[in-house]
């Protein structure tokens, strides 16, 4: 099973050319760098939501049960 998501190593190959021949040869390292930055941001962004929802969990305050209002008024 020669198949990386149902393509065959001769339709990468021509669906490099093309690429090659769009954009030329030295297109290619600055769209290369450009998808490597946006990459970055993308994991720095799931890192950043990831580390606020960590956080906001253990900063969460204790949430009141009906039990402890029942407790807190009986106290008044």
């Amino acid at each position: 099973m020669n198949h990386l998501l149902f393509i065959d190593s001769p339709v990468i190959i021509v669906i490099a050319l093309i690429f090659l021949l769009l954009f030329g040869g030295k297109k290619i390292p600055e769209l290369m760098k450009g998808l490597g930055k946006g990459v970055k941001s993308f994991k720095d962004g799931m890192n950043d939501v990831e580390n606020e929802i960590k956080d906001s969990t253990k900063e969460a305050p204790k949430e009141e049960t009906k039990d402890d209002k029942k407790d807190s008024a009986k106290k008044e």
